[in-house]
């Protein structure tokens, strides 16, 4: 296997409606990822420029963001964000979009729907519930929850992952500890 790409997913993290700031593992997962992909809601375009900087500003290759609006993300990041994203990692063709509709029929919505053809893996928010499922056609489709505003879910969470080789492989969901 040839060098990986190290992953952090994230989506809803609403800065700085339900918190001040990215907890700071988030932020540490950030300096360590080789590509961070946020799937919407981020609420103002400080949390995207802070980002971008620490992306671009680390020593080593810059990281890469791949990221979306949300419906909670006003006239500012919606100018410099899609409604989908596409990206190839490695050989793994990510899709990204904020919403995908109920939970359920959700597989079957996600893999008929066009744009998200060709895709590998497909990245959504706005439920705030993580999620991780595949498709009968093999769309793998996941949601990070929120690291910030864990809504009904016991926890706020957050995930990593690598793509190598054209797969996506080690896929983990953390759990972040209640707020103080």
């Amino acid at each position: 296997m040839g060098p990986v790409l190290r992953l952090l997913v994230l989506a809803d993290t609403h800065v700085p409606r339900r918190a001040r700031d990215l907890p700071a593992v988030v932020w540490a997962e950030a300096d360590r990822a080789d590509v961070v992909v946020h799937a919407g809601d981020w609420t103002e375009p400080d949390l995207l420029d802070r980002l971008l900087r620490r992306l671009s500003d680390r020593p080593g290759p810059p990281g890469r963001l791949v990221g979306v609006f949300g419906n909670n993300d006003g006239p500012g990041l919606r100018a410099r964000l899609p409604e989908v994203a596409r990206a190839e990692l490695d050989g793994v063709r990510v899709a990204v979009v904020h919403e995908t509709g109920d939970a359920r029929g959700r597989e079957a919505r996600a893999g008929a729907d066009p744009r998200f053809a060709g895709a590998d893996v497909l990245v959504f928010g706005h439920s705030h519930i993580p999620w991780d499922t595949t498709t009968t056609g093999g769309l793998r489709l996941l949601n990070p929850g929120s690291p910030t505003d864990r809504r009904r879910q016991p926890h706020c969470t957050y995930l990593t992952g690598v793509a190598a080789d054209g797969a996506l492989g080690e896929v983990t969901l953390h759990r972040l500890p209640p707020r103080a």
